[in-house]
């Protein structure tokens, strides 16, 4: 497609200064779209502090956000008001636009569906939302349900992750033509590079969120592993250690064995996975984490929890999958690649490659954004 569009990016998620690290695999979308398109991200996001509201320009290149920051309200009438306000200052500023790439269905879903039948601009939607699959979307008030479900039908396509999450949505009613779109992955950033380091380095890269992520799981394996493995190195990079101090001084480690590090950006990450001999994620649910696809990327094996899309998207010798919350499982698969490592494979970066480079996604985001236009 060779026509150059400008598209307005609907955020419900995306990086800010009270968020900074929300969403960021919805910026990398609007990057990778940036390579042929304009790209608008427009953004709204309460921020405590504010008498009234602050409204923050970037335009980089061929991607240009639009952010506003509004006084927070509990009322939700009022905090609905605030919005609507900002979102019409923003489009003001934005100006016209061809199509609205929407990111995350309800709120922002009805700024979308209101440009439609205003303007007659047609809509396409990007789902990452792993509430579909919780017992947490049932207990939505019945008004953001049926409003979900008036947004995915009058919606040109319908672009989950997964086939796993397009199957969550489809069991909450929402129907609509469904065209799977993965994420994406720089894969110019990650890639291959010799480990430098002797020591076995395990590591895990998320939000830290123990419910989430099941980072008191992971530790208790470590522990075993230690009766295993001399010496060897477990990183927990995204959040701080104080939420697990308990569990930690119960365990009782080795000093050289867990280290925690805070966030680190997005440059940052390739040099951790590299240096790593294996990257583990043990999540009670998921849709298709990026991380695991920047491993493959980089050439580390990837041992997961088969949960949510995971197994859509994970050739059986680039590492292992394993039940949920088994942690003898863990354990044996990490000793394992321990006493077999595997090899730096190029075979799982051309994977990353062929299937969530910026080109591919971007070329397969052009194609719905031409057949929502010509329709």
């Amino acid at each position: 497609m060779k026509k150059k569009l400008h598209i307005l990016f609907l955020c419900g998620w995306y990086p800010s200064s009270v968020l900074p690290q929300n969403g960021d695999f919805i910026m990398r979308h609007a990057e990778a779209i940036s390579s042929k398109h304009l790209v608008s991200v427009l953004h709204i996001i309460s921020k405590p502090g504010l008498s009234k509201s602050r409204f923050e320009v970037d335009k980089a290149s061929n991607l240009h956000s639009y952010i506003a920051y509004i006084k927070p309200s509990k009322n939700p009438i009022l905090k609905l008001f605030r919005f609507w306000l900002a979102y019409q200052q923003l489009l003001k500023q934005i100006g016209s636009f061809d199509l609205v790439h929407l990111n995350k269905l309800y709120p922002f879903g009805l700024f979308a569906l209101h440009l439609k039948k205003l303007k007659h601009l047609p809509y396409i939607i990007s789902e990452h939302w792993t509430g579909y699959h919780l017992k947490e979307q049932k207990s939505l008030p019945w008004v953001e349900r049926v409003l979900s479900k008036i947004i995915t039908k009058n919606a040109s396509s319908v672009c989950p992750v997964s086939t796993d999450l397009k199957n969550s949505m489809l069991k909450s009613g929402l129907k609509g033509n469904y065209r799977i779109i993965p994420n994406v992955v720089n894969t110019h950033l990650f890639k291959p590079a010799k480990k430098t380091t002797k020591k076995f380095t395990i590591t895990h890269i998320s939000s830290l969120l123990d419910k989430h992520k099941n980072i008191s799981g992971m530790l208790r394996v470590a522990k075993q592993l230690e009766n295993t493995i001399d010496t060897f190195q477990w990183n927990f990079i995204g959040g701080k250690k104080e939420e697990f101090s308990k569990l930690l001084d119960d365990l009782n480690f080795k000093k050289e064995t867990i280290h925690f590090t805070d966030h680190l950006s997005h440059e940052q990450i390739p040099k951790q996975l590299t240096q790593s001999d294996v990257f583990v994620l043990f999540s009670n649910y998921e849709n298709l984490p990026c991380v695991i696809l920047e491993a493959f990327s980089c050439g580390v094996p990837v041992i997961s929890s088969n949960v949510g899309g995971i197994n859509e998207f994970f050739p059986e010798d680039f590492g292992f999958l394993i039940e949920q919350n088994n942690e003898d499982q863990l354990l044996q698969k990490i000793i394992e690649i321990y006493n077999n490592p595997m090899s730096r494979s190029k075979k799982m970066h051309q994977f990353a490659n062929d299937n969530f480079s910026s080109e591919i996604i971007c070329d397969s985001f052009s194609k719905l954004y031409l057949q929502a236009i010509n329709k």
